[in-house]
């Protein structure tokens, strides 16, 4: 499993991704120019919520890398084509346009911003469920790529089967006896490549208890509301919590689930798995904080969604005693991070 942190470090690694541009959407809604092909410098630092000058200067430092994947600077005679094209309105002498890969270029390179590094973990999580899909389920011949990972049987025929060939044809070869030297020099230097290849991978790869899992949120967002909360059950009974319920559904009064923590505390739990480009609102936890306190009591309420808070929403939850278990949080906990609050 790759951290999503290999993508800032990895061009190779970007490189392989690139066509994933989908993933944009699924993080945040990004909005294009009227061409609905491209966008300025000033719409990708709105996407990011950085400023301009963090993108700025990130094109300046991986520029060669960002015009490989579709940026442009359009001046002169282009852009005012582009202009009557697209119906872009501009008095610019000059016109930078990023296309959908250039923007998730950015997300792979721009390492200040929440934004993109969910679009790293996301991006990341869709290439592991694709390459762990099962076997009698596999993507079409014309859509899949060369796995990274080394199939070893191919090293394998080559150390053990197709080398010992070429020494037996050189042994008994007296005309083209060069010709089947170089070649086994070259079967060779192949095994040698797949073997350094595999070993860098397996480095690449090595899990570390610093990070989350691959793969986490990806298969949380495949799951209906239903699941989620019993996922989350899951989680809570993980950590020691008693007695957990799951009444998620009509008549449950705002609550998804009751339990009480490993030191007896009541503890009630609202689940909300909405798209990662949403946002929970202060009015949802205002609700659940009434249900929380005032119909049930709880020592402990957790509110735990798929999707950020607001600004709004976290600052209520803080006032009123309850645990905001936003994406990233939820992540590490899925993860195997224990939530403080249950200690």
């Amino acid at each position: 499993m790759i951290n999503e942190s290999a993508l800032l470090e990895s061009k190779t690694l970007r490189d392989s991704v690139l066509e994933r541009t989908d993933v944009l959407d699924k993080v945040k809604a990004l909005s294009l120019l009227p061409d609905g092909m491209h966008v300025t410098t000033a719409m990708v630092a709105a996407y990011f919520e950085v400023g301009l000058t963090a993108i700025t200067s990130l094109v300046h430092d991986h520029r060669e890398e960002l015009e490989a994947s579709g940026y442009r600077v359009l001046a002169g005679a282009e852009l005012n084509s582009f202009k009557e094209v697209s119906g872009v309105k501009s008095r610019s002498r000059s016109l930078a346009l990023f296309s959908r890969r250039a923007v998730l270029n950015v997300a792979m390179l721009l390492r200040d911003s929440e934004v993109a590094r969910q679009v790293r973990v996301y991006l990341l999580d869709m290439e592991y469920l694709a390459r762990t899909q099962a076997v009698d389920n596999p993507a079409p011949a014309d859509v899949v790529s060369l796995d990274d990972r080394i199939d070893q049987r191919i090293t394998h025929i080559l150390g053990k089967t197709v080398v010992p060939m070429f020494n037996a044809l050189i042994e008994t070869s007296g005309e083209h006896r060069r010709e089947l030297i170089a070649l086994r020099a070259g079967v060779q230097r192949i095994e040698r490549r797949l073997h350094q290849h595999h070993t860098r991978l397996k480095r690449l790869e090595g899990t570390r208890e610093d990070r989350p899992a691959v793969g986490v949120m990806a298969a949380m967002d495949a799951m209906n509301g239903r699941k989620f909360e019993h996922h989350v059950a899951e989680l809570l009974r993980r950590d020691g919590c008693t007695n957990v319920v799951v009444q998620g559904g009509r008549g449950d009064r705002g609550v998804d689930i009751i339990a009480l923590t490993a030191d007896g505390r009541r503890l009630v739990v609202q689940c909300k798995r909405f798209a990662p480009y949403l946002s929970i609102t202060s009015p949802e936890v205002q609700k659940f904080v009434g249900s929380a306190k005032v119909l049930y009591r709880a020592e402990v309420a957790l509110f735990v969604a798929t999707c950020p808070f607001t600004p709004e929403a976290l600052s209520i939850a803080a006032e009123s005693g309850i645990t905001a278990v936003h994406r990233g949080l939820l992540e590490e906990w899925s993860a195997g991070e224990p939530l403080k609050i249950l200690e």
